[in-house]
């Protein structure tokens, strides 16, 4: 079990570093063929996902994950995973250079599939989000109207990330709504261990 859980643990740390660093078979590997990733800019597959996030990168548009400690539970051949992260992105606002710091939670799924753990699914959670400017002083023109469209949590992320051609829905995980969050957390649960199911 002790093994199970660091080698989770270890699997969604190299996911992450497998991002920031743009070591992109790396990230990949960390995924199953028919994997689920469901975040702010994009919906599909994990190597769907690596691709994507390749040709994000491509244009420019990076982003760094400062992590907290992964919180990992296994049963039996699977595992569920919550993995406390800031996003960080260093954009421009009309000449200003800014960064974007979103806070949130990565829920992760794994499986062992043929003995190795694969992601299956990873769904975050928004908390909140914030705007600063680089150079201490600096002012970000924000139009208020236009950013209070979009939900709180993650209000900065989606206005930033429209800006750069990427849409973002309203239908995202969010502590604004904590029913649909609780909903998230019974499911997964109840995938990690069904009524019924030994491990």
């Amino acid at each position: 079990m002790t093994h199970d859980v660091t080698a989770v643990a270890q699997l969604v740390l190299h996911e992450r570093q497998g991002r920031d660093r743009e070591w992109w078979d790396a990230m990949r590997r960390c995924y199953a063929p028919e994997s689920l990733v469901r975040i702010s800019w994009f919906r599909g597959t994990g190597p769907g996902f690596v691709d994507r996030s390749e040709r994000m990168a491509g244009r420019g548009d990076r982003a760094v994950h400062r992590l907290g400690p992964p919180v990992v539970d296994v049963y039996g051949e699977r595992a569920l995973v919550e993995l406390p992260a800031t996003i960080e992105v260093s954009t421009e606002l009309d000449g200003v250079r800014a960064v974007l710091a979103s806070y949130t939670r990565l829920l992760y799924r794994a499986a062992k599939i043929e003995g190795d753990w694969k992601i299956i699914a990873l769904d975050p959670v928004y908390e909140r989000d914030s705007l600063t400017p680089v150079l201490p002083g600096a002012r970000i023109r924000v139009d208020a109207r236009e950013v209070e469209r979009y939900r709180a949590p993650y209000r900065f992320l989606a206005y930033v990330l429209e800006r750069r051609g990427y849409p973002i829905g309203d239908d995202l995980f969010g502590d604004d709504r904590p029913g649909e969050v609780a909903r998230l957390y019974e499911n997964a649960h109840r995938w990690l261990s069904p009524p019924g199911r030994t491990p």
